[in-house]
């Protein structure tokens, strides 16, 4: 929120000063609440330990011990105790009818008043009318999301017309590099089943 409206400010015509008492929110040791720690949120941990961040996670199995040390994690056996000592809350989980709608009013009111939600995953892991209604009201600060549905939102929507929100286009893995890797990767998958071997990168192995 901070980065965009600073990027606004210091464009519009209108600026003529920048205020000295808006301030931003301090990452550097908050709380960071990373539900779903498959890969992609171990590498977010592994980020956030760069930022001296107190990490918790939530998944369906618990990593190692030398994995949660590595990143200096804490496991939450029940989301809802991540949920309430979280600053920033991100969502790094598959969609399924399992994760459909994970967070509702009920999990956007366990969350602190100054919190934000980050989604990262897939649009319908969140309610979005419970989501629009909690940052109306402020039942939480902000939210970032990179995933959204539909993709592209109706113009109307009225998540489009609030303040406390950073919209972004699922620009995740919109690398030139990243976008090749991924390219070689589905190739590697094609030839190998054409091959008879194993795929490397099988969703669920036998």
């Amino acid at each position: 929120m901070y980065l965009h409206s600073g990027c606004q400010i210091a464009v519009s015509p209108d600026t003529k000063y920048f205020a000295v008492d808006w301030l931003g929110v301090e990452v550097t040791g908050a709380t960071l609440g990373i539900i779903g720690m498959g890969s992609i949120g171990y590498k977010v941990a592994q980020r956030a330990r760069a930022f001296n961040m107190r990490i918790l996670y939530h998944n369906r199995n618990r990593r190692t011990k030398e994995e949660e040390e590595a990143v200096g994690a804490h496991y939450c056996e029940k989301m809802e105790d991540l949920l309430q000592q979280s600053d920033f809350v991100m969502l790094v989980v598959n969609l399924t009818p399992e994760t459909h709608k994970l967070i509702g009013k009920k999990e956007l009111g366990l969350m602190k008043p100054t919190a934000t939600v980050i989604n990262i995953s897939r649009g319908a892991v969140i309610d979005q009318d419970a989501l629009v209604e909690a940052l109306q009201n402020k039942v939480i600060r902000a939210a970032a999301l990179d995933v959204t549905y539909p993709e592209p939102l109706p113009r109307d929507h009225p998540l489009l017309k609030l303040n406390n929100i950073i919209i972004t286009t699922h620009i995740g893995t919109a690398t030139v590099q990243a976008i090749r890797m991924m390219a070689e990767e589905a190739i590697a998958n094609i030839l190998a089943v054409l091959n008879g071997q194993p795929t490397p990168s099988e969703v669920f192995p036998k």
